[in-house]
């Protein structure tokens, strides 16, 4: 007979530190630090870009084995192979109608205010140059369908070593799959991945101390490279595209967290260090795993977080989306190019394919923007170079907002599961104690229905 499963203890609440010991304050001053550094010395500002870059670099050391450990573990775990194929396509499925709606949200608001009118920017004067010129060639040579071809990879050591995140997860899920098909034989390996995993998160504690560090360093670089006066060269479009991102989270997103009885404003303070992270590094890759451990730690089972995470990264891309829409027709309005009703619905399509799959990939938007557009035709790919240099600081937008789509999304999933316990994760919201992640016990019943519940 089988050993009975332990029972999981309540998820507790560690006494909460100060303000001026809680990593938020800390990250939140080296942002303010790293941009008077920039603007005030922007040569020392760009020296030090190396500090940035390699926290981030430390960061993306461990994304690719907690990706994999995450997922094996959380396959590992579950009853039965038919749970992980339901909450795969049930993921898939959200992403796809959430992708759809930023596009369409974007395609509206680009509409409405229209910030490339007036610019009458000639295609011929227009000369793709640098990164620019790269990205455009890249776009050209990208098919629809890559992202499926991509998805697979040469070589598994490979994957890892290039931080290829979908190519990780197809390979995690297929070692998951066969680790819990193969009996008995696989549960010593479960729980040694379980054991390892512990460690690899201990040592994301330790690189996590020099969070600070990394954000001066990074936002340094930004204003001392590219200077305060590009926030201000293409004012309207960098406005359009924040004042539509923070509608995206704060009335759709909030809409669909108010069906589950949750308050979207307490999730994101909940998520602030996340956020932080994410502004000062520029990469919504540095928060990753950080993010799945918050996510256990508001109770959804280990396995839906494994799955929608780090597939949320390569197919739920709510900001990238937004960004690709206004960009597009930014374009074609600054270019004096006739985009017609027809056409543009005909972009909308394209752009729900190459949109996707592209997570972590350096110079994402651009490389999506040009494939949109090289396959469309109708505006001209040069018009890039409109953008190109205000892009750095719609990057930070563009990662915020998939950070806040793919924590709604892994709440929705877990509901469809009907295994989110929506007591357990307002509790956790309202209380202003960081919480301990547990995991969840997988038999965890689904709660009852407000209107049994009686009073204290």
């Amino acid at each position: 007979m089988a050993a009975p499963v332990p029972s999981v203890p309540p998820q507790t609440a560690t006494p909460s530190k100060p303000w001026y010991r809680q990593l938020y304050f800390w990250v939140l001053t080296a942002i303010a630090a790293g941009i008077l550094t920039g603007w005030l010395w922007p040569s020392l500002g760009v020296d030090l870009e190396p500090v940035g870059t390699t926290f981030v670099s430390a960061i993306k050391m461990l994304i690719t084995p907690i990706v994999f450990l995450t997922i094996v573990a959380g396959i590992g775990s579950v009853d039965s192979l038919g749970r992980v194929g339901r909450v795969g396509l049930k993921s898939l499925v959200y992403f796809q109608a959430g992708t759809l709606v930023a596009l369409t949200v974007g395609l509206i608001a680009v509409n409405v205010f229209q910030p490339g009118a007036g610019v009458h920017a000639h295609p011929g004067d227009l000369h793709l140059e640098g990164d620019a010129a790269q990205y455009v060639k890249d776009g050209a040579d990208q098919s629809w369908w890559h992202f499926l071809t991509d998805m697979v990879p040469t070589s598994a050591v490979g994957a890892f070593a290039e931080g290829n995140i979908l190519q990780v997860i197809f390979f995690s899920v297929l070692f998951g799959v066969a680790l819990k098909a193969v009996g008995p034989i696989g549960a010593p390996i479960v729980g040694g991945v379980t054991r390892l995993s512990a460690v690899v998160f201990k040592i994301l504690h330790y690189v996590m101390l020099a969070a600070p560090v990394g954000a001066f360093g990074a936002m340094a670089f930004t204003i001392g490279k590219y200077g305060v006066s590009t926030l201000t060269s293409l004012g309207r479009l960098i406005a359009l595209f924040y004042g539509t991102s923070a509608f995206f989270v704060i009335v759709v997103l909030g809409a669909v967290t108010a069906l589950l009885k949750i308050n979207i404003f307490r999730l994101l303070r909940y998520l602030r260090e996340e956020f932080l992270l994410v502004l000062g590094t520029s990469s919504s890759e540095s928060a990753l795993p950080r993010l799945m451990t918050k996510l256990e730690g508001l109770g959804i089972r280990r396995d839906i977080v494994g799955l929608t995470v780090p597939t949320g990264y390569s197919f739920n891309l709510d900001g990238s989306s937004i960004y690709l829409s206004l960009a597009a027709v930014y374009i074609a309005q600054a270019t004096d190019t006739p985009l017609g009703i027809a056409q543009q619905l005909g972009l909308l399509a394209v752009m729900i394919l190459t949109s996707k799959g592209s997570g972590g990939i350096t110079g994402a938007g651009f490389i999506a923007l040009a494939a949109t557009l090289s396959t469309v035709g109708t505006v001209p790919a040069a018009g890039i170079m409109l953008i190109f240099g205000i892009d750095k600081f719609m990057s930070e937008c563009r990662a915020l907002t998939n950070l806040a789509g793919n924590s709604v999304a892994t709440l929705v999933v877990a509901r469809w599961e009907r295994v989110l316990n929506i007591a357990r994760v307002n509790e956790v919201l309202r209380s202003k104690a960081p919480a301990t992640p547990t995991a969840p016990d997988e038999t965890e019943p689904e709660p009852a229905a407000p209107a049994t519940l009686t009073k204290a």
